[in-house]
């Protein structure tokens, strides 16, 4: 019998459909994988900002992910946006029973527009509960520098940032530097074992970057979930992720940060 390569999303939701679960399950759709979700929050929002936030019930994320976990075996798990402690400490928890299955967390904190998405004491249950469970971490400068408590301004001190995650606990890093001045973005990427790779990229002039993050690291799950190395599925999906501002750039969507073009190239289903 034939399946579907699917993987599971645990994220929030965005209204305006650029970021989260909607951007999860477009690039997991364009990288011809099978999007599951489970929602942790519904957001109110458009390319503008943040207007509100609705917390889904713990006992409600956690049914959604033994659903999906327990009948369509994901082959690899997204965590997004987890703002509170409760539900940091539940993903430690549940997800524990599932070990062998790949888990890349983009711990999102701060929207594109600059809206803070996390409560202050959520933090301390991230480091606790998610950097050990992670396969791959995949934190923006900003919330490096929450996870590390230090100021991040430059490619060395991303690369200490990046080995400060690992003592805080966490298995690989990949610290995204897009937030840094200069036409070429820079991302370091340290693996357990010692292993560091920069890569590098032309920053590309547009608004449109709302998603970036949920992106990339959606990508990099599918990545893992067809088996890929996770040097060779950060490559993939930084790739993806460039192609998908490029095509995306001059297309005007809503008034602010407008969204990527997810479907430049969509890839047919992988069917095993």
């Amino acid at each position: 019998m034939k399946s579907y390569l699917t993987v599971l999303s645990i994220a929030g939701s965005d209204s305006g459909g650029g970021a989260g679960i909607q951007a999860d399950l477009k690039t997991m759709s364009a990288l011809g994988c099978f999007g599951t979700t489970a929602i942790t929050a519904v957001t109110v929002q458009n390319t503008l900002g943040v207007k509100g936030i609705h917390a889904i019930p713990v006992d409600i994320i956690r049914a959604q992910i033994e659903a999906v976990m327990d009948d369509l075996r994901p082959k690899a798990i997204k965590i997004g946006m987890v703002n509170r402690p409760e539900v940091a400490e539940m993903l430690g928890e549940t997800l524990g029973r599932w070990e062998n299955v790949p888990v890349v967390f983009d711990p999102v904190m701060v929207a594109s527009s600059g809206d803070r998405l996390i409560e202050e004491k959520a933090v301390s249950m991230l480091r606790k509960h998610l950097l050990p469970l992670a396969t791959l971490i995949t934190p923006n400068l900003d919330e490096a520098g929450i996870i590390t408590e230090r100021s991040i301004r430059s490619c060395g001190e991303m690369v200490e940032a990046a080995q400060r995650t690992l003592e805080l606990g966490a298995k690989n890093v990949l610290i995204k530097g897009g937030h840094l001045a200069g036409d070429v973005l820079y991302d370091v990427l340290l693996l357990a074992n010692g292993e560091q790779e920069q890569f590098k990229s032309r920053r590309i002039d547009t608004k449109n970057t709302h998603g970036t993050g949920c992106t990339l690291s959606t990508a990099i799950a599918c990545g893992l979930a067809k088996g890929f190395s996770i040097k060779t599925a950060v490559d993939r999906a930084r790739d993806y992720l460039q192609k998908a501002l490029e095509y995306g750039k001059d297309v005007k969507t809503g008034e602010g940060h407008g969204p990527l073009n997810h479907f430049f190239q969509p890839s047919k289903q992988i069917i095993q």
